[in-house]
């Protein structure tokens, strides 16, 4: 496919992309997407359904009962490695059980799949910048709760932008009756699973398909931390007995599951709609069938995020690299903005630039606290302009973060913590 985008002088830059290289992207995004994010966010998931199914929903009673706690606890949730912690608290959110300022907290403290990347090649960076993304996002989401940022310009652009987070206080009570911009938020008699929703072909192949699942999300754990545990490589197709093998199978089988969970599975053995938190569970299938409903949801999204991407980076010819790697206070400005894209793809290309030395500590910082991970997705599939405003809001402690650590960061600011 070649396009010509007219440049400013009469300039023209062709850009080609082959059927064969739009292929590639397609089969690897689609292949990725699920060894590198989605598995590990179905582990996360579910241990945090498994716990409210065996407490009997009391964790999410105590978050209810505890208000003035939801902003630490929405930022442990994001500060558990990966995006699973953080996509907990957007439904939490949006039923009223917790503060916008608990949904910012999740979104800023999260460092979404980078941070197992981090994590494996510079532990010490990774230590030092989660440890401020946490504090910054405590900060601030008791800020929003507390002063609504003050009595201002954004504060007043919120308000129009979504009811949901006009609320300034920690009254959840104020949230769930202002109610969601999303109208229809509230599952109707149809979204509801029939009561011959166990019974039938399509019901019972949704039950072997989710099955199934899990076994291929079991194994696409297993290639995902090989994965980083052999430093990120490059993984080639492959369909044979190797660790290749097993993360091209894992990653392809566990997403084409994850869309016929999403898109038919879920209408039939699941409760319709997605991104609910759940209560409780009445049994310990009910547990893993919750959590692989929610992570199908997410993979959706997770694919659709890296085909954008990937595609984008081809076609415009865009140097990440070039970017963040901009000279001066440049690099953790650029940091924080980088962090405004969704989904872990540019966020994972980021910190393997810095594992290489290619930024500097303050960029991956502001970009750990600006980022939002796969977490927003949820969000942006139940109310789009409370997603909207939330990444807005993680930007603004990144930058400050960011600025201030290249100013007074006393080590030195590239390869700070990397490993050999």
């Amino acid at each position: 496919m070649t396009s010509l985008l007219g440049q400013p002088g009469g300039h023209s830059v062709v850009l080609d992309l082959t059927p064969r290289e739009a292929l590639d992207i397609l089969v690897f995004s689609v292949r990725d997407g699920f060894v590198q994010v989605s598995a590990f966010v179905a582990v996360t998931v579910l241990l945090f359904s498994y716990v409210q199914y065996r407490t009997g929903g009391r964790i999410v009673t105590y978050l209810e009962d505890n208000e003035r706690m939801q902003p630490v606890a929405g930022a442990l949730l994001g500060l558990t490695p990966g995006c699973g912690g953080a996509i907990i608290a957007m439904p939490l959110y949006i039923r009223g059980t917790v503060s916008f300022g608990t949904v910012v907290a999740a979104l800023a403290a999260t460092a979404g799949d980078s941070a197992f990347v981090i994590l494996a090649l510079a532990p010490e960076a990774a230590l030092y910048a989660y440890g401020l993304a946490f504090v910054s996002a405590v900060l601030f989401g008791y800020a929003i709760d507390v002063w609504g940022l003050g009595v201002g310009t954004v504060d007043r652009a919120v308000s129009r932008l979504s009811q949901p987070v006009t609320d300034g206080g920690f009254a959840t009570t104020s949230v769930a009756d202002g109610r969601p911009s999303v109208p229809d938020y509230q599952m109707d008699v149809d979204d509801r699973v029939g009561s011959d929703s166990g019974t039938g072909f399509v019901a019972i192949l949704s039950h072997v398909v989710h099955v199934l699942w899990w076994v291929v999300a079991a194994a696409g754990l297993v290639a995902g931390v090989l994965y980083l545990l052999r430093g990120a490589p490059e993984v080639a197709l492959e369909f044979g007995p190797t660790f290749f093998g097993l993360f091209t199978i894992a990653g392809l089988s566990g997403t084409v599951m994850s869309f016929y969970l999403h898109f038919l599975g879920r209408r039939v053995i699941g409760e319709g709609g997605s991104g609910r938190i759940r209560e409780n569970f009445a049994s310990a299938y009910e547990t893993f069938q919750h959590a692989a409903m929610e992570t199908s949801m997410v993979t959706v999204w997770v694919i659709g995020a890296y085909l954008v991407y990937e595609y984008g980076i081809v076609i415009f010819s865009v140097d990440i690299g070039a970017i963040a790697a901009a000279a001066g206070v440049l690099a953790p400005i650029g940091g924080a903005l980088l962090g405004l894209v969704p989904g872990c793809a540019p966020q994972i290309v980021f910190a393997g630039i810095y594992a290489e030395g290619g930024v500097p500590f303050s960029a991956l910082t502001a970009n750990a606290v600006s980022q939002d991970g796969d977490a927003l997705f949820p969000l942006m599939a139940i109310d789009m302009k409370a997603a909207i405003v939330a990444t807005i809001y993680t930007t603004i402690p990144a930058l400050v973060v960011g600025v201030v650590l290249y100013y007074f960061w006393p080590f030195a600011s590239f390869g700070f913590g990397v490993l050999g």
